[in-house]
Order: C-alpha cells, then sequence, then structure tokens
C-alpha cells in the first residue's frame, strides 16, 4: 500500500469504530483484569545461573540446550555445565535497547548429528535496522554456515519492538513475529511505527510464516491480497514476544500493549488483531486510550492485562508433574516478574489465571522435551529455572 491509501484507511476503520461504540456497547469479549492471585506447591530449581544477558532457549534432539545471549554469544548447557558455542559470521547485529540477538529454534525433522539452527536478531545501526532470520549448522562445536534467510522491511530507526519469536507448525513451516518499530516518536518513512501494523506493505507488526528456506510459506492467506506482502499470516500486533503451538495446532501469541493492554490472542492465518486501532492499552504520554476495546472484523484478545506483566515467552504445558494444570497456558513477566497460568476451557476461552512469583524478570518459558517448565530470567547473570512440585 502506498502511504496515502494506508493514512486513508486507518482514518476510515477510526471513524467505523468510533460510530459504532456510539450506537452499541463495546463488542469486546473480554475485560483487561490485573495480577491474578498466586498459586502455591510449587518450587524453582535452579538449573544454571551463568548465562550473559539471555533471550532464548531450545533443545537439541539429545536433550541438551542451546541459549542466545543478547550480545551475540551462544551457549550448550548439559546438566550445570555451560559452554560458549562460537557462531561463525554472524551478520552485523544491533545490540542496542531491545535489540540483540534474541530467538532460536531447532530444526524439528533434524534428531541426529549437524542440526539446522534458526535465529532471529536485530541487524543494522541504530538509525536503521531490522529484524532478520538467520540459519546455520550446529556440529557439537560450533555454529557454522550462517546465512541470513530473510529480513523485514521496511527498515526503521530505534531499539524498540523488534518481535522475534519462533515456532513452528505441525506442516513443517515457521512462525516468526515482527515488531511495530517502536513507540511515538519512532516512524517508518512517514508513518508512525504502530501504523504499520495495520499496512500489508510492510512486515512490521506482524506474524509471518515461512518456509525453511525462509521463503514466503505457500498458501499464505493474504498473498493474494493487492499491495500485501506474501509472508505475512496475521497482522495488527504490536510486539509479540511469545508464541506457542499446542497439540492440537492452534497457534497462541502474548503480546505487549502499550501502557496497560498486553494480551493473549489465539492467532489464526489472514486475520487482523487490531494494533493500534483496538487496545487496551494507553499512550505514553498524553495517557489517552489508544484506539477502542474492541472495533468490528477485528480479533478481540483472549486476554487482557492492565497493568502491564511485559509478556515474553509462552508455553503450552502438558505435562505430569502437575496434571491440574495440564491444557494451559504459562506466560512470563518481565515486569510482574512472574509467570501466569492460563486455563482454558474446551473452546479456547480463559476461566481461570493465577501467578507463580519467580520474583526475577521473565524473558522466556517453555516446556523442556522431560515434560517439565523451564524458565529463562532477564538479567546480565540469566538463570534457568525448572518449576518442580513443592517437597513435602
Amino acid at each position: 500500500m502506498q502511504l496515502r491509501q494506508v493514512q486513508k484507511a486507518l482514518r476510515y476503520l477510526v471513524g467505523t469504530a468510533v460510530l459504532a461504540g456510539a450506537a452499541a456497547p463495546s463488542l469486546a469479549q473480554v475485560q483487561a483484569t490485573g495480577a491474578p492471585p498466586e498459586v502455591k506447591g510449587w518450587r524453582a530449581e535452579t538449573v544454571t545461573d551463568a548465562l550473559p544477558r539471555a533471550w532464548g532457549m531450545a533443545w537439541l534432539a539429545d536433550g541438551r540446550m542451546l541459549v542466545t545471549g543478547k550480545a551475540g554469544t551462544l551457549h550448550l548447557v548439559q546438566g550445570k555445565t555451560v559452554t560458549d558455542v562460537p557462531i561463525d559470521r554472524l551478520p552485523t547485529l544491533m545490540d542496542s535497547g531491545q535489540g540483540g540477538l534474541l530467538d532460536i529454534a531447532i530444526h524439528p525433522a533434524d534428531k541426529g548429528n549437524n542440526p539446522r539452527v534458526y535465529m532471529t536478531m536485530a541487524n543494522g545501526t541504530s538509525s536503521e535496522n531490522r529484524t532478520i532470520l538467520v540459519q546455520g549448522i550446529f556440529d557439537g562445536k560450533k555454529v557454522h554456515s550462517v546465512k541470513t534467510l530473510f529480513q523485514a522491511s521496511p527498515s526503521k530507526s530505534g531499539g524498540q519492538h523488534f518481535g522475534s519469536r519462533i515456532a513452528w507448525l505441525p506442516d513443517g513451516t515457521l512462525l516468526m513475529s515482527i515488531g511495530d518499530g517502536g513507540n511515538p516518536p519512532q516512524r517508518v518513512g512517514n508513518m508512525l511505527a504502530r501504523d504499520q501494523a495495520q499496512n500489508l506493505g510492510s512486515h512490521n507488526g506482524s506474524i509471518l510464516r515461512l518456509s525453511v528456506d525462509g521463503k514466503a510459506a505457500p498458501g499464505n492467506p493474504l498473498a493474494s491480497k493487492s499491495g500485501a506482502l506474501a509472508e505475512i499470516w496475521s497482522y495488527g500486533h504490536r510486539n509479540v514476544q511469545g508464541i506457542v503451538v499446542d497439540p492440537e495446532g492452534r497457534v497462541w501469541a502474548s503480546e505487549h500493549g502499550p501502557r496497560g493492554g498486553d494480551e493473549i490472542n489465539r492467532v489464526e492465518g489472514g486475520k487482523n488483531y487490531g494494533w493500534p486501532l483496538q487496545s487496551f492499552g494507553l499512550d505514553y504520554s498524553s495517557r489517552e486510550p489508544i484506539g477502542k476495546h474492541s472495533v468490528p472484523g477485528m480479533v478481540d484478545p483472549v486476554v487482557a492485562w492492565a497493568p502491564s506483566p511485559a509478556p515474553s515467552g509462552l508455553a503450552w504445558y502438558t505435562g505430569s508433574a502437575f496434571p491440574q494444570w495440564r491444557g494451559s497456558l504459562f506466560s512470563g513477566g518481565l515486569a510482574s516478574k512472574d509467570l501466569r497460568r492460563i486455563a482454558l476451557d474446551k473452546n479456547g476461552k480463559a476461566v481461570r489465571q493465577e501467578a507463580l512469583d519467580i520474583g526475577a524478570r521473565v524473558r522466556d518459558v517453555r516446556q523442556g522435551p522431560d515434560g517439565q517448565l523451564y524458565v529463562l530470567t532477564d538479567e546480565d547473570k540469566s538463570r534457568i529455572l525448572r518449576i518442580v512440585p513443592e517437597k513435602s
């Protein structure tokens, strides 16, 4: 889309939302809630506390773990032993603000030696940067043959909102989140960065569906739409830093709102998740609402939180250690320093929330191959914690 067309569409949609709100009560299916009650009966075991500014974690087929560090480092975790893993020829890294070396995923088909490793990162300079996806081969000692598979367009400035979570779909394609580009006064071209989330001619503010080689996956639902980028799978996102695919193949994402309005969404291809026309959040400067709570034609969140826990990392629990938690989402909180369990009914509606007080900023949460929940903290010396039942 051209800039003038996007701005015209945004004005039209905002006007439609105002008229709808004046004529009828809000159509929102949820209301923003605060911190849920704490739950007991668990404890956190420290696996390691020797990871510098960690961001993402992924398991190899043999049970060892690879963990990224924002400064461009990679670490192999085996039990309590941590080994640094060199990365050959990583592209230019922007380690500034929220940027750095970010998420990591192992190709699910690679069960033996030399698996393919996928990583997201902020690339470029403070004045011109973007989120990119790279792939390398882990030979047991280092990651080599690194190549750039995809880079988001257009470039942006500043050190905010890179998104960057990765998840594999059952069909072998890859989901990758891209942030909207930042808060005002951050701009992309002549537009506020956040308005990019409604621009299908921009990757910013979307979740992409890619093939293993970083190309647009066949069958993407918006590919045939005039002016749309073929990689876009869903749009209207602010800054998704948690994605998980449940055993039924449903996709769930956690998303940073502005001041308030953090969300959990069930994400489906081709749909618009509203940002910045639909939000429970407030503008940082004016404290005025951004958009409406619900806009016709846009998808309402499953959960909205105010104040913001700053969600990062998302897991779906199927383990045996806590039978009562099976079928729940677990969302990490940077600001809230907790894990939030979201219990869902058979239709995917949130019916209960509980908090596990971690006491540190949570950057990622994953269920390991052993069925246990693992938490990665956001600290200068990051820790990996394993959630286990409390000793009686």
